[in-house]
C-alpha cells in the first residue's frame, strides 16, 4: 500500500474507507458486467442482434479494462478484493446484467445493456463528485471510466431509438480514456 496516497486523500477530507467501498463495489460491477455481457453477446443473433454484437463486444472488453484499471488504486489506498467470488459478485454497485426471459428479444437485451451502462454512469459520477479537487488520481481514473461508460450508454440507447448521440463505435484500440491507467 502507498501509505502517503491514503494519508493525502484522508487529509484532503475524503473518507477513504467509504471511497474504497465504492471502488471495490464498482470493480465488482465491472467484472460481473464483463461476465454477463459475454453471455448476452452470444445471444445477439439474427439480423437485429448482429448489428449490436460488435458494440456489446467493445463494451465488454472495456468493462474488463475498467476492472483492471481500478485494482491498483484500490490496493494503493489500502483496500483489497474479497477472497470469495460469490461475495465479490454480490457486492456489485449495479444489478447483474442478466439475460432477459426471452433471449431472442433484442430490445429486451438492449434494455439490459443500457440499464447496466446507466448504473455505471451514476456510480462513476458519484465517485468523481466525492474526489474532485481532493483525490486527483482517483478522480482522473473515475473520469476516464465515466467517459467510456457514457459512450457505451449512448451506443445502446441509439439502438433503442432514443435519438442520436453523436458518439461513434471505436475503430481499432479499446479504452481510449482508460488505456493510460493500464500501462
Amino acid at each position: 500500500m502507498a501509505r502517503v496516497a491514503r494519508e493525502t486523500v484522508e487529509n484532503a477530507g475524503v473518507d477513504v474507507d467509504e471511497l474504497l467501498d465504492l471502488l471495490i463495489q464498482n470493480a465488482s460491477a465491472e467484472f460481473t458486467t464483463y461476465f454477463y455481457y459475454t453471455h448476452l453477446r452470444f445471444n445477439l443473433i439474427g439480423l437485429e442482434g448482429e448489428g449490436v454484437k460488435q458494440i456489446a463486444e467493445t463494451a465488454r472488453q472495456e468493462d474488463l479494462n475498467h476492472f483492471e484499471a481500478l485494482l491498483p488504486r484500490i490496493y494503493e489506498l489500502g483496500g483489497e478484493l474479497p477472497n470469495d467470488m460469490p461475495d465479490f459478485h454480490d457486492m456489485s454497485a449495479c444489478p447483474p446484467a442478466k439475460l432477459p426471459d426471452d433471449p431472442e428479444d433484442v430490445d429486451a437485451l438492449l434494455e439490459v445493456l443500457v440499464g447496466a451502462e446507466r448504473c455505471a454512469v451514476r456510480q462513476y459520477t458519484n465517485i468523481c463528485n466525492i474526489t474532485q479537487g481532493k483525490d486527483h488520481r482517483t478522480y482522473l481514473l473515475a473520469q476516464a471510466i465515466l467517459n467510456e461508460e457514457v459512450q457505451h450508454e449512448s451506443w445502446f440507447s441509439e439502438f433503442l431509438g432514443e435519438g442520436p448521440s453523436g458518439h461513434y463505435l471505436r475503430g481499432g484500440e479499446t479504452s481510449p480514456y482508460v488505456r493510460k491507467f493500464l500501462e
